[in-house]
């Protein structure tokens, strides 16, 4: 069934209004005054990077700490869940199949709990890659493992779909788009992969993220790709010794699709090129320099699941905690916490990141600059109020 946009028009954000009231993620646009009588005269209009500069600044350290956060429990029930956020203060969580309800109603109940203390919503996540990667058992659509094959237009109407199905949920983030690329049919990541060579992958990720965006914050994954490095990162860290330049020509193309088409997180994956940084990307300096300053992206950049450093059983990754500073430390701004969590994890966490900024190990401007990034994609994605309705007279997809 395809699903019908309506776009509620609900007001502009402003001062400091802070929740879903907003028409726009953007700013309103501004008018080129005619003279400097009239320039005094204009308002100054505030747009989420501003509202989310002076929200941070009114935080504590470890509130900082918190909002940069994205924790998970495995349970569906909205009480648990809203005294989780609650206690915690924590600014996204992850949704795994244990939190998703049989139905589509339940799982609304479970994200409207999850948001029901903030006075900002949290990011609310979800890998709804489709196909092998699904936490929606309702999406049916086409996946990366027929997608790669068929024209590119067909990619654009899958992730369309599929990002309505998942704002229509309540979810406002997707780490859904596999930008890494593989010719390699052996390699876990090939069936998740939307193109097996650089530039077909492109293609697709650039048409996925596109269309993902107007109704979701879309997410490129696994930063700087896993298709050079042989091995899944679920159980070891994958490496490779193909040097920055070779990278730039193949394994970076997609990434920079999906960056120019406008994805508003970058995931970065616990995989190594050794020519660049011995270090998984993850915890690397380097790669975040490379994101940054040779991509030019600008939006959130967020770790893949902290706990599968810890089951690599790699002692130098065991404690979930320094994983998550050192993450910080290298430029993540939002670090995510699945595997070998408890109900507690997140809280220690956030205690880890904050005393490493009272003793001096973390710059406390990073936290600042981590936390405002965060800030400004909840504020973003509040400012947009939308309805999401099965349409009934809509034309099928051919």
């Amino acid at each position: 069934m395809l699903l019908a946009v309506v776009t509620l028009i609900c007001g502009a954000l402003g001062g400091s209004a802070v929740g879903g009231n907003a028409s726009s993620a953007q700013p309103a646009p501004s008018v080129r005054p005619v003279n400097a009588a009239l320039a005094a005269a204009q308002p100054v209009v505030s747009g989420p990077a501003a509202e989310a500069a002076r929200l941070v600044g009114d935080m504590t350290t470890a509130e900082q700490a918190a909002s940069i956060v994205m924790g998970h429990i495995p349970t569906a029930d909205p009480a648990a869940l809203a005294d989780y956020m609650s206690a915690t203060g924590i600014g996204g969580f992850i949704l795994m199949g244990a939190n998703v309800p049989a139905t589509e109603a339940g799982l609304r109940a479970v994200t409207a709990a999850l948001a029901s203390e903030a006075d900002v919503p949290p990011l609310i996540a979800i890998d709804q890659e489709g196909g092998d990667v699904s936490r929606l058992p309702w999406d049916d659509g086409a996946s990366s493992s027929t997608l790669k094959s068929r024209p590119t237009a067909e990619t654009s109407a899958a992730f369309a779909a599929r990002a309505a199905l998942v704002a229509r949920a309540g979810a406002s983030v997707n780490f859904g788009v596999i930008a890494d690329t593989t010719g390699d049919a052996s390699s876990f990541i090939y069936r998740r992969s939307l193109g097996a060579d650089p530039a077909s992958a492109a293609d697709r990720v650039s048409a996925a993220v596109a269309a993902e965006e107007p109704m979701v914050a879309s997410t490129l994954k696994h930063f700087p790709g896993h298709g050079a490095a042989p091995g899944d990162s679920h159980q070891l860290i994958p490496s490779t010794g193909k040097s920055l330049d070779e990278w730039r020509r193949t394994d970076a193309v997609p990434f920079e699709a999906g960056i120019d088409a406008g994805a508003r997180l970058l995931m970065f994956g616990h995989l190594s090129y050794t020519a660049v940084d011995q270090k998984p990307a993850s915890l690397s300096q380097r790669w975040h320099e490379i994101a940054r300053d040779d991509l030019g992206f600008n939006g959130v950049i967020v770790t893949d699941d902290l706990g599968m450093l810890i089951s690599t059983g790699i002692p130098e990754y065991a404690d979930p905690v320094a994983d998550a500073v050192a993450a910080v430390a290298a430029g993540s701004d939002l670090v995510l916490m699945v595997a070998h969590s408890t109900p507690q994890t997140a809280a220690q966490i956030t205690g880890g990141i904050a005393e490493a900024v009272e003793q001096g190990s973390l710059p406390d401007d990073r936290l600042q600059d981590a936390a405002e990034r965060v800030m400004t994609l909840r504020l973003e994605l509040a400012a947009s109020a939308a309805v999401w309705a099965p349409c009934g007279d809509c034309e099928p997809v051919s």
